[in-house]
């Protein structure tokens, strides 16, 4: 179970307040150890806060998230990702490798996406090239059909290609944040694909059993108090969604 940390407005976005890195910091740090309070698997750091997202990160907002990734890095007891909206893993993976993160996600990593930033176009070679170069060992995981998005292909289609594209593990969410997907989405692309697959949106302990052949779960808003995204992760949330899990059986 991988709790997601949504970084406030990093300097140089819209609705940036200013301030500089440290408040952010402080935030990020406090998210991440009631994570690790709670019992999660690991953490995935993003600039969930930079919205409206460019398509490509400008290069202040990969030097705050690369700062931050550090950071949270160097005193983290559980695996760090880092995830670069809207759709940037060629950052992602430059960030995790230098920072010293287990795993990025990637919201398009193959085929193309209509979305409100426009059209975005998979970059599997040049990920695959630069993890390549960099000789690290940052795991890859891939949203088929990723939320907030529009898609030409069906679902089991956009899966075979995507694992073609040699991602480590493939993510499907519902169809914007705090949205589950139909548990019948998550069967499609694991049999698609043959590669674990994790549920990327809209968990909660009431709906975790609704999907027994799911790898993994990458969840945020249900981890915040109150259950609103902006807010802090509260530790209480992450121990009941644990608890969740181990009704499920095992580990995930």
């Amino acid at each position: 179970m991988v709790g997601v940390i949504h970084l406030p407005p990093l300097p140089g976005a819209p609705r940036s307040k200013g301030g500089g890195l440290d408040p952010i910091l402080d935030r990020a740090r406090a998210d991440l150890a009631a994570l690790e309070a709670g019992g999660a698997d690991g953490a995935i750091v993003e600039n969930f806060g930079d919205a409206p997202f460019r398509k490509k990160a400008d290069p202040t907002t990969v030097a705050a998230l690369a700062i931050v990734a550090r950071e949270l890095a160097r005193g983290a007891r559980i695996p760090l990702g880092v995830n670069v909206l809207r759709s940037d893993g060629v950052a992602a993976l430059a960030i995790a490798s230098l920072a010293g993160a287990s795993f990025i996600r990637v919201n398009v990593f193959s085929g193309v996406a209509f979305t409100d930033q426009g059209l975005i176009e998979g970059e599997a070679r040049a990920i695959l090239d630069l993890r390549r170069v960099l000789g690290g060992e940052v795991a890859v995981l891939a949203d088929v059909h990723v939320k907030h998005a529009v898609h030409l292909d069906t679902l089991p289609s956009a899966a075979r290609d995507a694992a073609r594209n040699g991602p480590d593990a493939l993510i499907v969410t519902g169809g914007g944040t705090g949205e589950p997907p139909p548990p019948a989405d998550v069967e499609a692309v694991q049999d698609a694909s043959g590669l674990p697959v994790f549920v990327g949106s809209g968990i909660r302990p009431e709906n975790l059993l609704h999907y027994p052949r799911a790898a993994g779960f990458i969840v945020g808003t249900s981890l915040k108090a109150g259950g609103v995204v902006g807010n802090p992760v509260e530790a209480d949330r992450v121990r009941a969604l644990v608890a969740a899990r181990a009704r499920r059986g095992g580990r995930v």
